[in-house]
C-alpha cells in the first residue's frame, strides 16, 4: 500500500541512519541554540542541516518548507521591525517607516530558529520512511495505539485514492457519465461516494479484526518483524550528539 508521506527514497548514509540518531540530532540542534543563546550556534547549525539534506540528496525537497514560511518570516521581521516593545534605536527608514535595530534583532532570532527547526525536521521527515519512524517511536515508549493511528494516516489517502479510481473506471465502463458539466459531476457524486464509504467501512472492520487476532490489545511487551539495528555510524553519532549536547549544558551552567 502507498504512503502519504514527504519521504524521498535514496541510496544515502542520511537514509540509512537509525530514526533515533535522526530525532536525537532535532532535540541538540534546537536546544543547545536555546542554551547557548547566541545567533552564530544556530546559523552553524542551519549550515550542518542544509549540508546534511545536501549529502541525503533532498535538499532541493526541503525548500518547499522554507518557502511556505517565507511570508510569515517576513510579517514576524516587519511587525517586529516597527512595533516590538522597546524599539528605540532606529536602524533606517523607509517610505517614511522606521525599522529598529532592536526589533530586527529579534526578528532574526526568530528567522533562524525557524529555519533551524524546519530543517533539522526535514532532515528526519524526508529520509525515513513513516513506518520506520512510528515504529522507532513506539520502541522509545509510544503507545502502540497512538503509532497505530498515525502510522493509518499516512496509507487512508492514498488507500482511498486507489479505491475511488477503481470505482470511477467501473462506474464510467457501465456507461455512467463522470465528466462534463458540473450537474453531471453531482449527479455521480451518490454512486461514486457510496462504494467508497462501504469499502472503507469493510477495510477498517477487516483490519479491526486482523489486529485483534494478532493480540493488539494484549497487554504484554510487544515485539517487532522488523529489528531496527544501529550501526556503528548510528553509534558515532549519537556519542558526537551527546558530547555537543553536554558542553551546551556546561555552557550554560559556567558562562551563564
Amino acid at each position: 500500500m502507498k504512503n502519504i508521506s514527504l519521504y524521498e527514497d535514496k541510496d544515502t548514509f542520511l537514509h540509512h541512519l537509525h530514526p533515533n540518531t535522526k530525532l536525537l540530532y532535532i532535540i541538540v540542534a534546537n536546544l543547545v541554540p536555546v542554551l547557548i543563546g547566541t545567533h552564530w550556534v544556530t546559523t552553524c547549525f542551519i549550515i550542518l542541516s542544509f549540508l546534511f539534506l545536501l549529502c541525503g540528496k533532498v535538499a532541493q525537497k526541503s525548500l518547499p518548507m522554507l518557502g511556505f514560511s517565507f511570508m510569515i518570516l517576513l510579517t514576524v521581521i516587519i511587525i517586529q521591525g516597527i512595533f516590538r516593545e522597546g524599539n528605540v534605536t532606529p536602524l533606517y527608514s523607509f517610505w517614511g517607516i522606521t525599522f529598529y535595530r532592536e526589533g530586527l534583532t529579534f526578528a532574526v532570532f526568530v528567522t533562524l530558529n525557524v529555519i533551524n527547526i524546519l530543517l533539522s525536521f526535514a532532515i528526519l521527515v524526508l529520509t525515513t520512511k513513516p513506518s520506520d519512524m512510528v515504529e522507532a517511536f513506539v520502541q522509545l515508549g509510544l503507545s502502540p495505539k497512538i503509532g497505530y493511528v498515525v502510522s493509518s494516516v499516512f496509507q487512508i489517502i492514498p488507500h482511498m485514492s486507489e479505491k475511488m479510481a477503481t470505482i470511477t473506471d467501473a462506474q464510467r465502463s457501465r456507461g455512467m457519465e463522470t465528466e462534463g458539466s458540473l450537474l453531471i459531476r453531482l449527479k455521480a457524486f451518490v454512486p461514486l461516494i457510496a462504494p467508497v464509504v462501504m469499502n472503507s467501512l469493510i477495510d477498517t472492520k477487516e483490519r479491526a479484526i486482523a489486529l485483534e487476532v494478532r493480540g493488539f490489545d494484549l497487554s504484554v511487551r510487544k515485539t517487532f518483524l522488523h529489528a531496527q539495528k544501529r550501526s556503528k555510524l548510528d553509534k558515532m553519532g549519537q556519542t558526537l550528539l551527546f558530547l555537543v549536547l553536554i558542553l551546551g549544558i556546561l555552557w550554560r551552567i559556567i558562562v551563564c
